[in-house]
């Protein structure tokens, strides 16, 4: 079996190592940071590595050893992420958790119901113009409130404070058509499939992500995280991103 770590996992010994021999020699902070890059080339093995890391944290494999000092001092002048990840709020998603990485692997923007507003798409464009990520990754979760909240009546949504209820707009196109399913849980899970690909759509919309894309620069994909068991389900063919 080969010792050379899968995409995305970096071999934590090894960094320390070469972190620990960098600051006995009294390298400068630009050297520590080129000690740290990132193992994922392309879009393929950024999907690759955070389906390998979620597997670890479902399957209760996971818990990085990269966080001490010396991990930290390798990021100190730069930062190496190899995706990026739309995600919501909800305390239930630990984004860096479920993907089982380590420090400096994502760059994450979440805001409740994961939606495509200016700040963070204006996040994720200068992720995509000065970082070099390959992946975007829109991700949400069983049981999202704000996409609870986008299907309660109008009357309801009016009583909600003015902030809020500009970001239920942002996910009411998503699930206007939702058929009638009789199970609630089923119907939850398709309305939040369904605001994931009204998201994933959005951003492809934009003009630096959909430039980025067309480049073959980035993939533009979709997720859905199931609380109870901590796995992920990814939504990356056209077929399963269609709105």
């Amino acid at each position: 079996m080969s010792d050379t770590p899968a995409p995305g996992k970096l071999d934590t010994d090894e960094l320390r190592r070469r972190v620990l021999e960098a600051v006995r020699r009294g390298a400068s902070m630009e050297e520590m940071a080129n000690l740290r890059e990132s193992r994922v080339g392309n879009a393929d093995d950024a999907i690759q590595a955070l389906r390998d890391g979620n597997a670890r944290f479902f399957t209760g494999e996971g818990g990085r050893a990269d966080v001490g000092v010396n991990e930290r001092r390798a990021l100190i002048m730069q930062q190496t992420p190899f995706a990026a990840v739309l995600a919501c709020s909800d305390s239930r998603v630990p984004v860096e958790l479920v993907f089982d990485v380590g420090l400096g692997d994502l760059f994450v923007v979440r805001n409740a119901g994961n939606v495509v507003g200016a700040s963070g798409l204006g996040t994720l464009e200068y992720a995509t113009e000065h970082l070099d990520i390959h992946l975007i990754v829109v991700m949400g979760h069983e049981g999202c409130g704000a996409v609870a909240a986008a299907l309660m009546p109008e009357t309801a949504i009016e009583k909600e404070p003015a902030n809020l209820r500009e970001l239920i707009r942002r996910i009411q196109p998503s699930v206007q058509d939702l058929p009638k399913i009789r199970d609630k849980k089923a119907r939850m899970r398709e309305a939040v499939l369904n605001n994931v690909r009204y998201q994933v759509h959005q951003l492809r919309q934009e003009p630096v992500i959909q430039a980025a894309e067309a480049r073959g620069q980035i993939k533009v994909i979709g997720a859905f995280y199931e609380i109870g068991s901590g796995a992920v389900d990814f939504l990356i063919d056209e077929d399963d991103l269609r709105p």
